[in-house]
């Protein structure tokens, strides 16, 4: 058992390792090899053939007709619409303010939650949501202008904030097909809408107009595209519900802190932001509330 929890803790740092660094690297692709549109195309045509792909040496799955359109809602939501505003988010501001800023998913779905799905709130996730609220707030009104590359704050945190919320929504909406279905299953069937709604954008020039795909591609920005497609695309997708199969929920949640962090360090490093003093005020704001939000006591998580 010991064994099987430690595979799980495995997997799921390395998921959240992995989403972290997505983050300044899709930012590295928006500012010199492709546009936001050109990246989302090629996730989405990568992902719908390589889970069709894996689908073919898996049993197939009947999925009922109301949950087919729960798939295509989702997959419009959830990897189009989110994936677009991400890349088009990280064009204009930096990754710190943006991995913080979608630190908040997990109490915009408790929002979202309580408001659809009609579940309480106790009182020290109210605590958590007023916390990392303010957080947010702080990453806002002192965000100033630009970046150290010139982006667009304004625009960047305002393509984040509908990122967080589109996102939030995907994860609301497909709560009960998660539960129901293979990963694999659904995400052969999200991609392939989302592939099929990317389709018309490849007819304006999305795809051959990308730097990356001329002449002047180089070697590390194909690494930097293989990156984000076999790992973030793939790898941790493959990892997250492995993970989940073998940790409770609250322990999982907290993994989850490590992405704006790990972000966070890649980018300063890197010099795709600066360190500022309201940088980390906001984080531990930010992940303080999440973490209020997300934690369950032992006697609250139901036994496996």
């Amino acid at each position: 058992m010991l064994k099987e929890r430690q595979q799980g803790l495995v997997a799921i740092l390395t998921a959240n390792i992995i989403f972290g660094l997505n983050t300044p690297v899709t930012k590295e692709l928006m500012d010199h090899w492709m546009s936001p549109i050109g990246y989302t195309i090629t996730r989405m045509f990568f992902g719908a053939a390589l889970f069709w792909l894996v689908g073919l040496f898996l049993k197939s799955e009947k999925v009922d007709k109301k949950d087919m359109w729960t798939m295509i809602i989702g997959g419009l939501m959830g990897f189009i619409g989110t994936q677009l505003l991400f890349s088009q988010a990280l064009e204009y501001t930096t990754p710190v303010i943006y991995s913080l800023l979608m630190a908040l998913t997990p109490v915009v779905v408790l929002i979202l939650s309580a408001i659809f799905l009609k579940e309480g709130i106790p009182s020290r996730k109210i605590l958590g949501i007023i916390i990392s609220i303010s957080g947010a707030g702080l990453i806002i009104y002192l965000s100033g202008s630009g970046g150290p590359t010139g982006s667009n704050n304004g625009l960047g945190i305002l393509l984040a904030i509908l990122c967080v919320f589109c996102y939030a929504g995907y994860l609301t909406l497909t709560r009960k097909i998660s539960m129901k279905y293979n990963p694999i299953t659904i995400a052969k069937w999200m991609f392939l809408v989302s592939a099929i709604a990317a389709l018309p954008l490849t007819f304006n020039g999305g795809l051959e107009h990308q730097e990356i795909y001329s002449e002047s591609g180089t070697v590390w920005a194909y690494s930097l595209l293989l990156f984000s497609l076999l790992f973030s695309t793939t790898l941790a997708f493959f990892l997250m519900p492995y993970a989940l199969k073998r940790l409770e929920a609250s322990t999982a949640s907290i993994f989850m802190n490590l992405q704006p962090i790990v972000a966070s360090v890649v980018a300063i490093a890197v010099g795709q932001d600066r360190l500022t003093w309201d940088k980390p005020l906001a984080a531990f704001l930010v992940i303080l509330g999440v973490y209020l939000v997300t934690y369950k006591k032992r006697k609250e998580v139901a036994p496996a």
